[in-house]
Parts: C-alpha cells; sequence; structure tokens
C-alpha cells in the first residue's frame, strides 16, 4: 500500500489583511519564518511522503503561484478547483485521484497554512495515523493535546482504546464557549486539528454510504469530469460530511506544538518575542509597549505606550486593532469600500 499526502491549499486571503489577498492567502506568506508556509509545509512531509505522491488542491487564481513555491511536484499532482466547496469535495477529488493511480493508496490530509515546531514527531505520529487507518479499515482523525482552553478549536473526546495510541471517538465538540473549553480540556478532550488518514477504498466508501452531497457525482470525478462534478456538488466540510456522520471513526492523539495561526494575534505564539512580548516585523520598534504585534512590509511602525494592539502596514493600508478583534477581519472586510479592501485593485 503506497501513501500520499492530501495537502489543502485554498483561502480567501482575510486572516492577514492587508499583508494577505486574493492573490496572496496566509498559505502563501512567510508568517513564520523566512518561507512561505505552504513550502514548509511540504518540506515537512520529507521522509515520510514524496513530492510524486503529493497532491496540492487549490485554487484556478492560485496554482500558477504554488506551482513556482512547489517545483519538485508534478504538474499533474495541482487539482485546481473551478470553485471553492470546502473540504468534502476537494478531498473526495483528490482521493479518487490516488486510487486510480494507485489501487491500494492511503492518504493523509492536512492544511497548508499550519505551523509546527516539532517536524520529526508531526511525522511520527502522522505515520502512526495512517498505519492505524490502514490495518483498522477507519477513517483516522489526529487530535492535539491542547496548550490552552482555547474556543476558537474545535475538541475530541475519546473513548474506549481500540489500538496502541488510537482511541474510539466519543463526541466531536465544535468550537465551545471558554468556560466549556476548559471543562473539556480538563476532562482529557483533544484539539481537533484537520490531520486526517485514510484508504482510499474506505474513505471512498464512506462518501457513498454517509455523504449525499458528495455521493451522487463521485461518477463525474471518476470519469474526469471535475466542472461537472463541481457544478453540482453542495458544499460541505470533510468533518461533517465523514468524520461526524461515519461509525468507523478513530482518534489518535499526537502531542506536539502546532498552531493553525488564525489571526494575527497568533504571530506571538509562533514567533519570538522580544522582552516585552512584542512581535515586531520589518521596520517596527516600540518604546514602553507591551504584547503587540507589528508587521512593516515597507515604511515603518513605531509603538508607543500601547499593549495588547495589532498594527499592520502592507500594500499602501495600515490596519490597526487589538490582538483580540484581529479575529474578526473577515466582518470587518465586507464593510470596507473596494479600493481599502482590495489595495492591489486600485491604480497607481
Amino acid at each position: 500500500m503506497s501513501r500520499w499526502a492530501a495537502v489543502l491549499a485554498g483561502g480567501s486571503g482575510t486572516r492577514f489583511w492587508p499583508l494577505s489577498g486574493a492573490a496572496t492567502p496566509k498559505q502563501l506568506l512567510p508568517l513564520v519564518g523566512d518561507e512561505p508556509l505552504l513550502r514548509t509545509t511540504i518540506t515537512r512531509l520529507q521522509g515520510l511522503i514524496p513530492p510524486a505522491r503529493t497532491l496540492v488542491i487549490t485554487s484556478r487564481d492560485l496554482v500558477d503561484a504554488i506551482r513556482q513555491i512547489l517545483p519538485e511536484l508534478p504538474g499533474e499532482n495541482f487539482l485546481a478547483e473551478p470553485r471553492a466547496a470546502s473540504t468534502g469535495p476537494a478531498l473526495a477529488w483528490a482521493t479518487v485521484v490516488a486510487a486510480q493511480r494507485d489501487s491500494h493508496a492511503s492518504l493523509l490530509s492536512l492544511h497548508a497554512d499550519w505551523h509546527v515546531a516539532d517536524p520529526a514527531a508531526f511525522r511520527e505520529t502522522a505515520a502512526h495515523a495512517l498505519e492505524v487507518a490502514e490495518h483498522h479499515d477507519a477513517l483516522v482523525t489526529v487530535g492535539i493535546a491542547p496548550r490552552r482552553p482555547d474556543p476558537g478549536y474545535g475538541y475530541i473526546e475519546p473513548g474506549e482504546p481500540v489500538a496502541r495510541r488510537a482511541f474510539a471517538v466519543k463526541a466531536f465538540r465544535e468550537k465551545p464557549d471558554r468556560p466549556t473549553a476548559k471543562r473539556l480540556v480538563a476532562a482529557g478532550a483533544l484539539w481537533n486539528s484537520g490531520l486526517f488518514a485514510w484508504t482510499a477504498v474506505r474513505f471512498l466508501e464512506e462518501t457513498r454510504t454517509v455523504a449525499p452531497e458528495i455521493a451522487p457525482h463521485l461518477a463525474n470525478l471518476e470519469r474526469g469530469a471535475v466542472e461537472a462534478f463541481y457544478e453540482v456538488v453542495t458544499p460541505i466540510p470533510v468533518d461533517m460530511s465523514h468524520f461526524e456522520r461515519s461509525d468507523r471513526v478513530i482518534v489518535v492523539p499526537g502531542d506536539f506544538p502546532w498552531d493553525d495561526v488564525g489571526t494575527w494575534a497568533a504571530l506571538a505564539r509562533v514567533r519570538q518575542c522580544d522582552d516585552q512580548g512584542n512581535v515586531l516585523v520589518g521596520s517596527a520598534v516600540q518604546r514602553e509597549a507591551s504584547d503587540c504585534v507589528a508587521w512593516a512590509e515597507d515604511g515603518s511602525i513605531v509603538l508607543f505606550g500601547v499593549r495588547d494592539l495589532v498594527a499592520v502596514h502592507a500594500n499602501g493600508v495600515t490596519l490597526v486593532t487589538t490582538k483580540e478583534r484581529a479575529a474578526n477581519l473577515k466582518e470587518l472586510l465586507a464593510s470596507l469600500p473596494d479600493a481599502i479592501r482590495r489595495p492591489e485593485s486600485r491604480g497607481d
């Protein structure tokens, strides 16, 4: 049985505005180090899954930029979606492609925009998840040992053990409030990371059994009619289409530093801070400031006597908000004029 990776690399570019945009969502940005998050994601797979068996699912608008970042991947491994339809349909497509190239394929599904501080531990856990999926004919989700009771994540409550470091799933809990998150963490719940493993045969069988949004349209994928598939398929996350419905789900715990780098405030967890807890990138300086994030793509930013702020200057736009409100950029952007929301569209 050969192992494949399906890397989800779409995105609308709202979370790190104004640095990000439709043409530069966060996975294409060097938010954590010198390389784009997508590049470090593929590097992290080295020794586990080769480039020849790594599929990248993205949008047609991003595929050319992504090809430049990942020149080692074969051209046919870039799957460019005609429209965004969430992760269930995207992973059905990737699974069909892998199965057609290798009838005994198993897949590791992951997102392109995570930060993982211990790549070796990630690979060990991912290999174990694939092994459990192969030997137990199951859909496997990796649950991360929580570092904090974060209401921004979904949680998995493990049930009875079914194998070494593998448990039945008692329940999925979607983004609870903070008191509930504290109780879940105290009771041993895990973060729902979105790192999954399955065999192609099992995933497609579960699709036909529990995913009516996708199942009627699989024939289109199997005959290569991708446009026809996306014209009619119902968008749905794979968590809902498969994992929350199937009775063949196993959770494997993972204990490595993991972050989905979801907002500007997250940079304080994944980048080096100064003695006052500030993240300063580019020509950004602080005086008597603490616990701030400042990103100066061009020009300079000076923080003076403030705390818990995010200040970003990029693409001719300056954003200043609190670290807490940085999670609401999608709502903010919906209220802004096009000329501000999409600075790349302005004339010189």
